[in-house]
């Protein structure tokens, strides 16, 4: 058995690029760990642990992970404008890469983690906490001796066409953040594709926990009511497949993980 850790930005970012993976590695045995960067505040911490941590803990549990663990740093937020550090702590786009590496790659040694799971050099859609996972993931596996990085992201072709659709339906969905002809990564880079769709009810129950979210007023509110609504085998076919590039590029088999093998569009 394999120990796989995912490596995330905010609490949630866990379900909506890898909760299936990680649902499926653990179910088959294997052992998982979620490590997340910030704990979603951009302000001070107002008790021992963020309202948020305790959510993605439950979504942890949920998932089957058996551990959690967060590197220390605070949200960067979303505006244009970098506000100030809060006062107990870094936000993490500042944070010192090396620094910020070590305190991963130090978890990856204690774990003796096979597999690290991060994000891929565009950050998914571009923010820059994600950019960040994706620059400390790197550094951190090279640190670790961790051989297999697997980069989570989503067939850019995939986002233009829902985009398109969603613009001709005329659904209020707001994405004028994400450019869709740069974000993510192009079909050609993308080495594994997981079928987690048996485990969409774990993913969807996963995201529920997140009820901070998904009650909230943030642009992708609206989006994760009506996912955590929709009938489970609907989500599944929704949401059912995950992506990852392999930064090594390698053909080579995921060491102990049957369903990491290399995709064939």
């Amino acid at each position: 058995m394999a120990t796989v850790l995912a490596f995330h930005a905010h609490p949630d970012d866990e379900v909506l690029m890898t909760g299936g993976t990680l649902a499926r590695a653990a179910a088959e045995g294997h052992r998982v760990v979620i490590v997340v960067a910030t704990d979603g505040l951009t302000g001070p911490l107002a008790a021992d642990e963020s309202p948020r941590m305790s959510e993605l803990r439950a979504s942890a549990a949920v998932l089957g992970a058996a551990r959690v663990v967060h590197l220390g740093y605070a949200d960067s937020g979303n505006g244009k404008e970098l506000h100030p550090d809060p006062p107990d702590r870094v936000r993490f786009v500042r944070a010192d890469v090396e620094e910020a590496a070590e305190r991963l790659a130090a978890i990856l040694r204690d774990e003796a983690a096979d597999v690290l799971l991060s994000y891929d050099a565009n950050g998914g859609y571009g923010h820059r906490d994600h950019l960040k996972v994706h620059e400390v993931g790197r550094r951190a596996a090279a640190l670790a001796g961790v051989e297999r990085l697997l980069e989570a992201t989503l067939p850019r072709e995939l986002i233009v066409r829902v985009l398109r659709l969603v613009n001709w339906l005329r659904i209020p969905l707001r994405h004028e953040g994400v450019a869709p002809r740069t974000a993510y990564s192009a079909r050609s880079a993308i080495t594994h594709r997981v079928d987690a769709r048996r485990f969409a009810r774990q993913k969807q129950q996963a995201l529920a926990a997140h009820r901070s979210q998904v009650t909230g007023a943030g642009r992708l509110a609206p989006v994760m009511r009506a996912l955590i609504r929709l009938p489970s085998p609907v989500f599944g076919m929704l949401l059912g497949r995950e992506w990852f590039a392999d930064a090594a590029r390698s053909s080579a088999p995921t060491v102990g993980i049957s369903f990491f093998r290399p995709t064939r569009w």
